[in-house]
């Protein structure tokens, strides 16, 4: 956060989401579950995919690649399963919805799972891992996206950033909770450095020579040209463990694309071939496990905290003093957000005055 960025209330910039949502034609529940998901993530300091990515979602409705109208059809259902179709609607409320659907099905046979396809962006995953992670539940939440990853040995951006999330409840005052792309970084977090004018850092990103890049603008506007990719979890090549990042991005594509019958990889881009706009045709996977239906609550969440503690009171490192466990940063970062605001850069709030303006809606800050 720089010096000139300002802190709005985190009420404020919810109800300035929601409007926008709801101008564009999203209905009120739906608009409202959409705003949670991008306060969510300004809460948990993943500015990435934030209140920063309103405009997005903006524009992609005003383009007509995303449906602000939400349909939600089950084409496929079995006692503990479901397939739905979301017909290229706004990605946040179908997965809150396939999360609901999959914890209503966990309750009385202890595992529900849900694919999806034809989605568009869904914001960050965890949030729908958390979602079951309140019910007393194992929630984990998966989606591939726009093609701009590298497979190990190459250099064509052809893989989403597919990330993972897993959650659940703990004996602590916050669950446990994992949620990370399956690539280095994502297209979020270097939009934010465009925004504050910085350079990429070294590893994130290389050409079509397989060099690495640092120049954010170029690699922005390279990514959908197929002139940048970004790297999988332990970057080029095998040595640092590339190949288990690029692994894992294609277990999350299969479960996204393969499972609810939908488009993959290059599919996905958001163009046809003469660079006409089209809808993305994401697809997600979402699964409640029902912890009651293994061993007692109480128990569990005793042996998760153990497990958490444990971890903690590990030997540290040399200038180290503190071991975090997953999700911990975030409940500390929510306490401080809640107290202080959300931060909004120059750039940030540069980019939303138009949207306001055109909307006739109230600044927040």
């Amino acid at each position: 956060m720089t010096e000139e960025a300002v802190r709005v209330p985190v009420d404020k910039l919810r109800a300035f989401a929601h409007a926008t949502f709801e101008r564009v034609g999203v209905a009120g529940e739906d608009a409202a579950v959409a705003a949670d998901v991008l306060m969510a993530s300004d809460l948990r300091g993943i500015e990435s995919h934030g209140v920063g990515r309103l405009k997005m979602y903006y524009d992609w409705i005003k383009k007509g690649i995303i449906s602000p109208q939400v349909r939600f059809e089950v084409v496929r259902e079995g006692p503990t399963t479901a397939v739905v179709d979301a017909h290229t609607s706004l990605g946040h409320p179908v997965a809150h919805r396939a999360m609901s659907l999959a914890i209503a099905k966990a309750r009385p046979y202890g595992l529900g799972a849900v694919a999806v396809r034809n989605s568009s962006h869904y914001g960050i995953a965890g949030y729908y891992a958390l979602m079951a992670a309140r019910e007393g539940m194992i929630g984990l939440s998966f989606t591939n996206a726009r093609p701009s990853v590298a497979p190990t040995f190459g250099v064509e951006p052809i893989l989403g950033t597919n990330p993972i999330a897993f959650a659940c409840p703990t004996d602590e005052e916050f669950p446990f909770c994992f949620d990370a792309a399956t690539s280095i970084t994502q297209r979020g977090k270097i939009e934010v450095l465009a925004r504050e004018g910085r350079p990429t850092p070294a590893g994130w990103v290389i050409d079509r020579r397989g060099d690495l890049a640092t120049d954010t603008t170029a690699i922005l506007q390279g990514i959908p040209k197929e002139l940048y990719a970004l790297l999988p979890l332990g970057g080029a090549g095998e040595e640092m463990g590339g190949h288990k990042g690029y692994g894992l991005a294609t277990m999350v594509e299969i479960l996204s694309a393969a499972l609810p019958s939908g488009a993959f990889l290059w599919a996905l881009s958001g163009m046809e071939k003469d660079g006409t706009p089209r809808p993305h045709r994401l697809g997600h996977f979402f699964l409640a496990i029902s912890v009651e239906h293994f061993v007692p609550l109480s128990e569990f969440r005793s042996t998760v905290g153990g497990i958490l503690r444990e971890l903690r009171a590990a030997a540290k490192a040399p200038g180290q003093n503190r071991i975090y466990t997953a999700g911990e940063k975030a409940h500390l970062r929510e306490k401080e957000v809640l107290a202080r605001g959300v931060p909004l850069t120059p750039a940030l709030r540069k980019e939303l005055e138009p949207v306001a303006g055109e909307l006739g809606i109230p600044l927040p800050w």
